[in-house]
């Protein structure tokens, strides 16, 4: 269980783009993970109402439960793992363990028992160090739809925002008004 700060930059890219990306950092397929984001809300989008998500994220190695919110500076992420079983549980009954998650989504004044699943976003990953952060580079598919996607993670926002943008400048990628994955999972489905 842990709550941390989460500060990052993105920008949607091109195929071409992204592909050059993956050339010019030396990106192997051995170096490329998948993993697949379930998102959930309640049936009114009382989550999404408040600028929050919340998913369970699904790796090689197991699942993640976590609750993003706004925070002064980025977003506080509030996550638990789960059991397989508690997985499934999740996935096919709408039924989540106790814990932080829930604790969080009570401040909220929002029940387990009113959230819902919509559905999965399956994502090809390459992660690595850039400068002061982690870069990510993302091919995600969701609802008939794929798409490309490069990220900065940080700590500073000031000294992030600085190499991100100097890095796209470098690659003559034009910023794009980029919403998170979630946000664009909703724009499809609905």
């Amino acid at each position: 269980m842990a709550e941390t700060i989460e500060i990052e930059f993105k920008n949607l890219l091109t195929k071409v783009e992204y592909e050059n990306l993956l050339k010019t950092f030396n990106v192997e397929e051995k170096d490329i993970v998948k993993q697949s984001n379930h998102y959930f809300d309640t049936p009114d989008f009382s989550l999404k109402n408040l600028g929050s998500a919340l998913r369970v994220r699904e790796k090689m190695n197991g699942f993640e439960l976590t609750l993003k919110q706004p925070a002064a500076v980025g977003l506080l992420e509030t996550t638990q793992h789960l059991s397989s079983n508690e997985f499934e549980a999740a996935i096919k009954q709408q039924i989540f363990p106790k814990g932080i998650v829930q604790e969080r989504l009570e401040q909220l004044n929002i029940a387990f028992n009113n959230i819902l699943y919509f559905g999965f976003l399956t994502t090809k990953r390459a992660e690595f160090p850039y400068k002061e952060g982690l870069l990510v580079l993302d091919h995600s598919f969701y609802l008939e739809k794929e798409d490309y996607e490069i990220e900065y993670e940080v700590e500073d926002f000031q000294t992030g925002q600085l190499v991100f943008q100097e890095l796209l400048k470098q690659y003559e990628i034009p910023i794009r008004k980029t919403q998170n994955k979630i946000a664009r999972f909703y724009q499809q489905k609905l």
